[in-house]
Parts: C-alpha cells; structure tokens; sequence
C-alpha cells in the first residue's frame, strides 16, 4: 500500500504526467466512440445478411475483433462484412500498439522508477538525525573534507538541487538529499537546528543565498562559506556566516611564505591551546646542514623543532634530525620567542631573491600581493593581457615558450610559483622548469589534491593544495580548539593522558615509535613544558599535544585510549 501510494504521489507531483493523463483519457474517450460506432457498424451489416443480434453481442463482437481474440462464433458472410471485419482489426491492433505501452510505461512502470529514484534521493533525514555537516556540493574542497569526516566518523549529508545529481552521488555510496537552496523549509526537513555545521562551497551568490536562508531557520549554527572576492566576502558576513574563506588569498599567502630569501622569519600558521605553531624556511641561514640537537635554537631562543618539510613531505623530527638548503621548519612556541627567533635569523647573510609567477588569476595576484609584503622582487608569465595588474612587471604571452621564459628572467630568479587552476599545465610547466633550472626552487599550487605525488614526481620541491586547505580549513574549524591541521593531513591535536601512559615517561611509552605521533609540550595546571624530554613523566591529570599525521593520531586513539575532550 505504501509503495502504491508512493507511486501515485510521485505521478500527480509531475506536470508532464498530468499532461499525459489528459491525453490518456482522451485516447480512452476515442477507443469509446470507435466501440460505440463499429457496435452500430455491425448491426448494420449483420441486418443486411439477415442475421440479428443483441446491442451486448455488438460490443461483444467489436471487442474480441479489436483485440485479437477472434472467438470465430460470430462472423459475416458477405465481403463487404470481411472487409468491415478487416477495419475494425486494424483499428484495434493500432490502439494495442499505442494504448497499452503508453498506459503501462506513464502509470505503472515511469511512476515506479521515480519512487525507487526519490527512494533513494530523500528529501528530509529521520528526527533523530543530530551532530551532521550539512554539505552543498561535491566538489574538490568537499572530496577531501569528506575524507577527514569519514576518518573521524563525523555524519554528513550532501544537499542537492536536482535529482540527477542525487542519484550521481547515491551511486558513489554518498548520502545526499535533495531540496532548493533557497527554501527554508528545506533545511527544516534536514534537521539544521540539530546539525553541527553547514559548509557551503558553490558560487558566490548560491552560498549568500545559503548562508542567509540557513541562519534565518537556525540563528546558532556555524556557517563555513567560500568567497572569491572581497565583496562577497562582505556579502557573506552580512548574511550571518560564522567563517568565510577566500581561499584564493589563503593559497596566495601560503605559496610566498615558502619562498626562500632573505627572510627566514617564522610565519604564524596556527595556535592549540595558546601553543602558536609557525613555519620558517631555513634556505640561506645558519642552521643548513646542522643537527636539530645542534642548533641552539630550543637552549638559546625558546623555539621547538617539531617537524620538517621537506620537498612537501612531512616529517618529524628528531635530535640527528638535519636540516637541508630546502627544508622548512615547524615551529612552536611563544610569540615571545618567536621575536627572538626573527631577529636572530635577520642578522643571518642571504641572497637576493627574484621570483616569477606563472598565472596572473586571483591566486597569482594574491601571491604578488604577498611577496610585495615581504619586499620580494617579482614578475609575472600571464597568457591573457587583461587579467595583468601590473603591466610593469608583467610579461605576456605562452609560459611554455621558451622566448617568454628568457623575458621574464627565470633563468637569474631563486624560485617560479605556478599558480594556474589546470593541473595538467603544472604539471607540465614544472617537468619543463626542472629541466631548465635543474636548480631552481620550484612551489606549484595544486587543485586536485591527487595530483599532489604527480607534481611532486615531476619536480617540485613544493606543493600546496588548494582542495586540502580549504578542507583543512573547515576542520579545523569544526574541530575548534583541540586540533590544529596544518596541510595534507598533518595535525597537531591535544589529548589528556591515557590511563595506559600515566605514571611513565615519555621514552618508556614509546609513542612515537608505536604511533608515529611525536609529543610537542606537555600542560600541567597552566603550566607548559615544550619539546619535553625522554624522561619526562606523564603524570594522569596533564594534557598532551602531539603532532603527526592523520592515520598516526588514528593509531594513537586505537593503540592508547579515545580521545577525551575537554
């Protein structure tokens, strides 16, 4: 009865179906005329041969005629009574061919298939739907945030216009749900005041839309949109959106802070529990080819070495851990110490650096903007004339051209940053830079994080994605405080001490052996001890920040204890 009812409800909701039951009944109405004048057709003829019958044994006749049936009880002599037979068949046989498909396919089999269709595309979740992130596209930001979801067994719900696209991503084994952006008994449907987040990652002005209907329905909700301009990124705060992301400057800022030249500041990139995180390129300083033991930088400046990026690889350090002409530091520490870490490294001697941007779009503008901050000399390859800014400073033309590449001075410059949206064209541009500058720094944005080993593999020293910062982005946000994800999955989380490590030293735990996670400071009644040593107790009561990737933080959880929150 349910799947009756489903049936018909999905039929009267469609306008063409209504359209198609009109022309059904006048169909019906037809076949009722053809039956009512081949009945007086027969009685006609049957009289002329002399044979008389009732106005049942007509319709009878004209029925199993019509049909096919063909019983042979009752039939004409005369030829002219064949030939009306012959007609009426005919007739009959075309109504078949048209009548019957048509019915079945449009009020059975087409009403059916949209059930099973909606079946598996609902408009509204159960009641007791609660703590999910509510998604509006699947797009390269979402694949890879819904990655981390699925690692940290966070409910999430794809919401869909249209149901092509819902059934697109049933098919891929993701839960979508179908309704109109702008409706918000939709979101009512879904259970927004019970959600934990809602991301939204399309157009500008679908994500305004978005953020404005959602926060009328549910004032409290956090609301992560995606803006590619300063404008929209007014238009979306004013709408009531808790974080907006302008991704195109974040990726802009990242990509020069990792360009190596005169300035071996740290750069902030986050804070845990007022533990501030920070990155600082060492090409060009003292501390190239020494020892982290070796440095002097935990003794003499405060700082903490707790993990290295090389060539886009993270990975953590340890006393013989030695730093190259390429590396990147992770830092953390104080502000405090971070000052004095500043001013020690801008006493250090380095060399002038130049640097050519490749693309000339909002993240190639935003990475000039930055360099400029940094007082980096700079230039640009850009294809397309109107996009350039800066015509000064700008070369126009194919970034492939071996002309252009001479123009734009790359073979005197430290670094090339390829910012273009085609991960294919970097690629390509890179292989090509490798071979021409075997030397040079390269940094690549990427847009698709799958791309990131290939880009990697074809010579870059660095790469960033821009789908795994603005997911890493939105995490971090529904996270809050006691996790800090830096990029391509590596994170830096608290965690108070599990009972199998109370009472024991860091070094009999062996957790970075058994986990890979690496412990970065221990905070004991406000009082915080960083890079702590081997033999450092873990008393029951301290709070522990670590670092390491995502699948080391997953074997912690699983080899020590779940996590406990504060």
């Amino acid at each position: 009865m349910k799947s009756l009812l489903a049936v018909v409800a999905a039929f009267l909701e469609s306008r063409t179906s209504r359209s198609n039951l009109i022309a059904l009944i006048r169909l019906l109405v037809v076949l009722l005329a053809l039956i009512t004048a081949y009945s007086a057709g027969f009685h006609y003829l049957m009289a002329l041969e002399g044979q008389q019958h009732s106005w049942i044994t007509g319709v009878y006749w004209t029925l199993t005629v019509m049909s096919t049936l063909g019983f042979g009880d009752i039939t004409f002599q005369s030829d002219i009574g064949r030939v009306f037979s012959l007609f009426v068949l005919v007739t009959g046989v075309v109504f078949l061919l048209v009548l019957l498909p048509f019915t079945f396919i449009e009020f059975f089999y087409a009403p059916w298939m949209k059930a099973q269709a909606r079946a598996r595309a609902p408009r509204e979740l159960p009641a007791d739907t609660r703590n999910h992130i509510l998604l509006t596209r699947h797009g390269p930001i979402t694949k890879y945030l819904i990655k981390l979801l699925k690692r940290h067994a966070h409910p999430f719900f794809i919401l869909v216009p249209t149901l092509a696209e819902a059934l697109e991503l049933h098919d891929q084994n993701l839960p979508a749900v179908l309704g109109e952006f702008n409706d918000p008994e939709t979101y009512r449907r879904l259970r927004i005041e019970q959600a934990a987040m809602v991301v939204t990652t399309r157009t500008d002005v679908i994500n305004t839309n978005v953020i404005f209907t959602v926060r009328g329905v549910a004032p409290d909700i956090p609301i992560v949109a995606t803006a590619t301009n300063e404008a929209a990124w007014d238009a979306m705060e004013l709408a009531g959106a808790t974080r907006v992301l302008r991704l195109e400057f974040m990726m802009g800022q990242a990509l020069a802070r990792r360009v190596i030249d005169r300035d071996a500041s740290a750069h902030r990139i986050g804070e845990i529990y007022g533990l501030h995180i920070a990155e600082a390129s060492a090409g060009g300083t003292a501390l190239v080819g020494q020892k982290i033991d070796k440095t002097g930088l935990w003794g003499d400046i405060g700082v903490s070495v707790v993990g290295l990026w090389d060539h886009g690889v993270f990975k953590p350090t340890g006393p013989e851990s030695e730093i190259g002409p390429n590396t990147i530091l992770v830092l953390a520490g104080t502000p405090e110490e971070f000052d004095r870490y500043n001013r020690l490294m801008c006493r250090t001697e380095r060399g002038e650096s130049r640097v050519v941007i490749v693309g000339s779009g909002r993240v190639g503008r935003a990475t000039a903007d930055a360099l400029d901050e940094r007082k980096i000399e700079w230039v640009t390859i850009e294809l397309v004339a109107d996009r350039v800014r800066d015509p000064a400073r700008a070369i126009i033309g194919d970034a492939a051209k071996f002309e252009i590449i001479v123009a734009s001075g790359m073979r005197e410059s430290s670094t090339v940053i390829i910012t273009t949206h085609d991960d294919d064209l970097n690629i390509f541009l890179t292989i090509l830079y490798r071979r021409l500058r075997p030397n040079i720094q390269i940094i690549c944005r990427c847009t698709n994080e799958l791309n990131v080993p290939t880009l990697h593999r074809a010579g870059a020293d660095l790469v960033l994605s821009y789908a795994s910062m603005g997911a890493n982005s939105v995490f971090n946000e529904l996270r809050g405080s006691d996790s800090l994800l830096l990029a391509e999955g590596v994170n830096v989380f608290s965690v108070r001490v599990p009972p199998a490590l109370a009472g024991r030293t860091i070094g009999d735990c062996a957790i970075r052996a058994e986990t890979g996670c690496t412990v970065i400071a221990v905070e004991l009644a406000g009082k915080r001890i960083v890079n702590p040593s081997r033999d450092a107790l873990l008393p029951e009561e301290a709070e522990l920040v670590l670092i390491g990737t995502l699948e080391a933080e997953e074997k912690f959880v699983r080899r020590f204890a779940r996590k406990e929150r504060q």
